[in-house]
């Protein structure tokens, strides 16, 4: 069951993000060639007007073939004919899709669960924060100047800054009070500013399902970008890296272990990954690597600003050297999956 409902969640998200590339190259007038969900053979295909719509093999991936990289291609309804800012949007349109897609997600869940304030319920005796005079009511405002709005960004920010000296702004009766805590560390070697949590989602109206909806999404593009900084500055292992096959696996066991809540559980469960998948997507397909949207859009960017396309034949280089890069580091990342599994 974790397959198929990997397979469900995570080609949602990828057709979202093709379709992103779709519709805009389409506004713009622009020829698309085939639109396909998956990779590798054919398995059903059907073409009209000037598209081919094609459901392939493999359900890891998809495309928006527009004839980009035929750069001898500048007839009418070409990729290329259009203007570099018709172009950057057709491209930045599929990270864009996935953002829209992940903030409809939040908001179903936030209007179904609730949502969680940063709202502290209490405080544990002789810990930084009981000390520093905090108290049950207090609303966390902002931790070392990074704007705080849901609780999760209380927990995510201890975990990612472990022992770290915090400026903490939180707010009483409506005044602002300033503290700076250590946070100490506890018995079993986590270091906690001795705050406790909410405990209780309040019920959210179509306003507030936006509002924290969005919060959610600022919430995992933040912490993608974290996990990236993380990874660059060697504090993660590249060991920890997760792909396709990982996804499957969370799925699946988020899927065993939420099954006997009923179908609304479950269904609430697989849009929180939805959520993260597609947030993590948008993120990583908007980094200015070669081979990637973000790769593609530097040198948009490039030609935007000095008025004359950088050498069809540097660029293609740039993204081929990419492309192979890519594709191995995909490789180490399902070899790390399968090696997890067993």
């Amino acid at each position: 069951m974790g397959i198929i409902l990997a397979i469900i969640v995570f080609g949602l998200i990828i057709f979202v993000h093709e379709m992103g590339h779709f519709l805009l190259a389409k506004a713009n007038g622009i020829r698309v060639d085939e639109f396909s969900l998956g990779m590798g053979p054919r398995l059903f295909s059907f073409v009209k007007g000037e598209t081919r719509y094609s459901l392939k093999l493999l359900p890891i991936g998809g495309s928006c073939m527009m004839g980009e990289d035929d750069v001898e291609d500048v007839g009418e309804g070409s990729f290329n004919s259009k203007s570099v800012w018709a172009r950057i949007s057709v491209v930045a349109a599929g990270a864009v899709f996935n953002f829209i897609l992940a903030l409809v997600f939040s908001m179903i869940v936030v209007g179904y669960t609730g949502y969680d304030e940063p709202v502290i319920s209490g405080v544990i005796e002789d810990f930084p924060a009981e000390e520093a005079g905090m108290q049950a009511g207090d609303r966390i405002v902002k931790m070392n100047n990074k704007k705080i709005n849901i609780w999760r960004e209380v927990t995510y920010y201890n975990m990612f800054h472990p022992g770290e000296t915090v400026d903490l702004i939180y707010e009483r009766d409506g005044e602002k009070h300033e503290v700076t805590i250590t946070p100490k560390q506890d018995e079993d070697g986590s270091y906690l500013l001795g705050v406790t949590s909410p405990g209780e989602l309040k019920k959210a109206n179509l306003f507030t399902a936006l509002k924290y909806g969005i919060y959610e999404v600022k919430f995992w593009i933040a912490t993608t970008l974290e996990s990236l900084k993380m990874l660059v500055t060697g504090t993660v292992g590249m060991d920890q890296l997760s792909g396709p096959v990982g996804i499957v696996d969370v799925v699946d066991e988020t899927y065993q272990q939420s099954k006997d809540y009923g179908v609304v559980v479950v269904i609430m469960q697989m849009l929180n990954i939805g959520i993260l998948i597609s947030a993590n997507l948008g993120v990583m397909n908007l980094l200015p690597l070669p081979a990637l949207d973000g790769g593609r859009l530097v040198f948009m960017f490039i030609e935007a600003i000095r008025g004359k396309r950088v050498s069809p034949e540097k660029e293609g280089w740039v993204h081929g050297i990419g492309m192979i890069l890519l594709l191995a580091l995909m490789a180490f990342v399902l070899f790390n999956d399968v090696k997890r599994l067993f």
